[in-house]
């Protein structure tokens, strides 16, 4: 056998391992059977079952070459247990290997079967794992199924390939557990890739590639540089050792089925209507054989077929030579009742050739997908299109190729807009058309791209003498600059060489968006002269289209929300959100609904915010666009207005996706988001490491306006309640100065709350509450800052022993809370409110339930209205609604009458 039979005394978790999950329905199984394709981790699943049982494990693991060989699983496991019923047994298997043929039937096999069934029941405590069991050949398999059905004690896991659990009863027993091994998740995924350090862009790619299949994941990490490349803009190609696993699942199924799949793999949206017309009567059964395999899912509700690993139709369509692949997408043109995927199939059949009629066809096609929304077709239309230009026709051929450079950007799809960035350079020879290919390149790739400066050298050598294009490429690095490499000097004196060198030119667009980058770092950097810079920038004329996100427009609105002008900030960003998604930018989209989101969750309006960051975080998944900057405002909304664990979650992640992808600026955000979070959620050591990391950053990139990014307070706050009180006075000290000079005065009032804090610290709870109550003052426009203020207020009232202001403020502030709907900072004041009552929460006979909550829910429960409860406690009716709510989350409530069930209620 390919591995001997062995036994495994208490199997150690491999550290770092990724382990399947198994549903917790078979702990307590003394029958197992594991199936699924080959990679899944069956293997692991068995290991952990093994574990869970606590017993040492006789593994078998039969090989392919096993499977013929009458009795050599039952041999493995005579000589695995030494006794003197093994020994017999061996025995008997020795003298039937001298047979002419195996001995399956008659007093032989009668004999084996005792002798199996006795070595069995006379072996030590123990776990049976028979691992690839589809090799293990039929005749031990009957052995055993008797044997096992005498000692029904025995623990047995088996793991093999294929099974259908409504075939009937397996071998190892009639109560046998089937389990098919799930695969991975995509957190599981990221956490088996780690040792790889590869992008979060490049995990969820290989996570839709390899389906979750553990093995299948880890050899596209391991060829991770060269996957995905697509010489010539073709399909991709799967490396060497992920074509050998994939082509494994394959052989699982006859030919008929891969002929079918290969069909299902050449079309973009294949269903079961589409399949059948092709494939006749019998394809719906090929196609439940190939679901049974664990090949494909079919979606029994609307008729969709998919991959349940994008790599199986890779395989499939590499193995096509050209003239068959054109001609089954000559069929399937013909069976296609969508005119889009008609089309893509025409042009798909036309690949490697050149046609004007069928070139201008399938670009009116990618303009049709690009309305329909359909952002990745659009861009494989609109490559299909420039390739399918007749090369003389250089202008035509340059002009869809931009236009597929773009569409690629807009899905994330760098591989696509490499291609088309080649066929220009290849077909034209004029410079302007050269450098805006390796412009719009540079501009589609983000932060994505490695080989930038080779390409920013390619673009300065193709403009050499043109002041217009040197400009825009200036433009480029001024972007980069300031992003990626963390320098917002060099990026401030790159926009202004761009501004003055496109002005000369007459590109005022440029020189509009090149001062725009110019204010923006001006800002950062604390320079005077920034508003003005904007002024000029706003007052440029643009005569070409502009991104949304990048027009002066846009930075005032940002300045805006910087100096909590937010009625400002509003008005400026819903036209550009209007402009940005008619234009299908998906990058311009997600950071206007970014700044809305943060406009509206500073204005309190904590519903609207959840909305927009929800649907930035939809858009940059479904675009595949950097997670950085969308995770640092979802965190900040989440932490407001919904759950402080999901935010955590969030600011996490954005971390860890803005280290990996270079961006110092979201890094610096993000965790800012994440020591905010930790700070109110009362972990302040965490927090002032995150935060002391974003005072690093920010001195390292030279930013000095303190309102771009408030971690200052934060900070402040932490070194106070750390009690670092001289730490917390000269930062705070230093802020203040810096911010009356730059004329910040937004950021003031949370340096004055933080500045009460370090008062009360040192017992002048007079002078603290003077502070806060003027600061609170300050801040009517922003509810949640005020709240918070008064919240503050609260606390050193209450250690000043006067206990009615202090409930006077904390009423206050969850009035604030619950009317904005900001959920976490609501029930940190009804905590407030109900200490300051007097009788600790643990009192409360519900012990989820603060005392607060259990005397709204005692009255809810015997009958009182909202307004009752709000009148009986002193309180808001919001604040009861709030409260309600908790309690319903808390029990598991959805009604008055569960209510009135559930709590004894008030006799008052």
């Amino acid at each position: 056998m390919r591995d001997s039979a062995k036994w495994v005394s208490a199997p150690e978790e491999t550290a770092g391992a990724v382990l399947p999950g198994v549903p917790d329905d078979a702990d307590g199984t003394r029958r197992v059977v594991l199936f699924g394709p080959p990679g899944i981790g069956k293997t692991t699943a068995a290991g952990v079952l093994g574990r869970r049982l606590g017993l040492p494990v006789l593994r078998l693991a039969p090989g392919p070459q096993d499977a013929r060989v009458p009795y050599a699983g039952l041999l493995e496991v005579a000589l695995a247990l030494p006794s003197p019923p093994a020994r017999e047994l061996a025995a008997e298997l020795d003298e039937a290997a001298g047979e002419p043929t195996a001995p399956e039937h008659g007093g032989v096999a009668l004999r084996l079967r005792r002798l199996t069934a006795a070595l069995l029941r006379d072996a030590p405590p123990m776990t049976l794992v028979v691992d690839n069991a589809q090799w293990l050949d039929p005749a031990s398999a009957a052995v055993l199924s008797w044997a096992l059905r005498l000692v029904p004690g025995l623990p047995a896991i088996v793991a093999e390939r294929t099974w259908r659990p409504e075939s009937g009863v397996h071998w190892c027993g009639e109560d046998a557990h089937p389990v098919r091994v799930p695969p991975l998740t995509s957190g599981q995924v990221a956490a088996l890739l780690s040792p790889f350090r590869l992008s979060p862009r490049e995990v969820a790619r290989i996570h839709a590639c390899s389906g979750g299949n553990p093995a299948l994941a880890l050899a596209l990490a391991d060829a991770a540089p060269r996957h995905g490349d697509r010489p010539g803009g073709g399909e991709p190609v799967l490396p060497p050792t992920a074509r050998r696993l994939v082509g494994e699942w394959l052989n699982e199924v006859p030919a008929r089925v891969r002929e079918l799949l290969t069909l299902a793999a050449l079309d973009d949206r294949p269903d079961l209507e589409l399949l059948v017309r092709l494939g006749g009567p019998a394809a719906e059964t090929l196609l439940t054989r190939a679901e049974t395999a664990g090949l494909l899912d079919i979606g029994r509700a609307d008729g969709s077929v998919r991959f349940t690993a994008s790599a199986i139709g890779t395989e499939l369509t590499t193995r096509l030579p050209a003239t068959a692949r054109r001609h089954l997408h000559t069929r399937l043109a013909e069976a296609s009742r969508d005119t889009l995927r008609r089309d893509r199939h025409t042009a798909l059949a036309a690949a490697g050739t050149t046609d004007p009629r069928t070139a201008r066809h399938t670009a009116r096609a990618a303009d049709r997908a690009r309305l329909r929304g359909e952002h990745p077709l659009a861009a494989e239309l609109s490559l299909l299109a420039a390739e399918l230009t007749p090369r003389e026709e250089t202008e035509q051929l340059t002009e869809r190729a931009l236009t597929a450079i773009r569409d690629a950007a807009h899905c994330g799809d760098l591989t696509r807009s490499q291609a088309a960035t080649r066929l220009v350079l290849e077909h034209e020879r004029s410079p302007d058309p050269r450098v805006n290919a390796l412009l719009t390149l540079l501009d589609a790739s983000g932060q994505r791209l490695n080989s930038a400066d080779e390409l920013f050298a390619e673009a300065v050598h193709e403009a050499a003498g043109r002041p217009d294009l040197i400009a825009r490429i200036l433009l480029r690095q001024a972007i980069r600059a300031n992003l990626n490499e963390g320098a917002p000097e060099h990026a401030d004196a790159l926009a202004a060489q761009a501004a003055a060198l496109a002005r000369a030119a007459g590109d005022t667009t440029t020189a509009a968006l090149a001062l725009t980058m110019q204010a923006r770092v001006q800002r950062v950097l604390g320079s005077p002269g920034a508003d003005a810079t904007l002024e000029r920038a706003l007052s440029t004329p643009r005569t070409a289209p502009v991104a949304a996100n990048a027009t002066p427009e846009h930075l005032a609105a940002r300045h805006a929300l910087f100096d909590d002008r937010l009625s400002d900030a509003r008005t400026l960003l819903l036209p550009l959100l209007v402009q940005a998604q008619r234009a299908g930018d998906s990058e311009g989209t997600v950071d206007i609904l970014r700044g809305l989101a943060e406009v509206e969750v500073r204005a309190g309006r904590c519903a609207g915010a959840l909305d927009y960051a929800a649907r930035a975080r939809a858009l940059t998944d479904s675009a595949g666009l950097p997670t950085g900057p969308v995770c640092y405002t979802s965190a900040l909304v989440e932490g407001t207005a919904s759950r402080a664990d999901t935010a955590l979650a969030l600011a996490r992640r954005g971390v860890d996706a803005s280290r990996q992808e270079d961006n110092r600026v979201f890094l610096s955000r993000n965790l800012f988001a994440l020591g905010h979070l930790l700070l109110v959620t009362g972990r302040p050591k965490e927090a002032l490491e995150a935060l002391e990391e974003v005072r690093a950053l920010e001195e390292l990139q030279r930013v000095r306006d303190p309102s771009v990014l408030r971690w200052h307070a934060d900070l402040a706050e932490c070194l106070v309640t750390l009690g670092r009180f001289e730490q917390a006075r000269e930062l705070l000290t230093g802020t203040r100065r810096t911010a009356t000079e730059l004329g910040r005065d937004s950021v003031l009032p949370s340096l004055a709350r933080v500045h009460a804090l370090l008062d009360a610290a040192q017992g002048d709870y007079d002078t603290a509450a003077r502070r806060l109550t003027d600061a609170a003052d300050r801040l009517a426009h922003l509810p949640i800052e005020r709240g918070r203020t008064l919240l503050a207020l609260s606390h050193t009232e209450r250690r000043g022993r006067r206990r009615a202001s202090a409930r006077e403020a904390a009423q206050g502030a969850a009035d604030l809370f619950t009317a904005h709907e900001a959920h976490p900072w609501a029930e940190a004041a009804a905590e407030t409110l109900d200490r300051l009552e007097g009788s600790p929460p643990d009192r409360s006979a519900h012990p989820g339930l603060t005392r607060a909550e259990e005397r709204c829910a005692r009255l809810a429960a015997g009958g009182a209205s909202n307004r009752d409860i709000a009148a009986a406690l002193s309180v808001s009716v919001k604040t009861v609604e709030a409260t309600l709510t908790r309690v319903y989350r808390k029990l598991d409530l959805h009604s008055r009458v569960q209510l009135a069930h559930a709590v004894t209620p008030a006799h008052e």
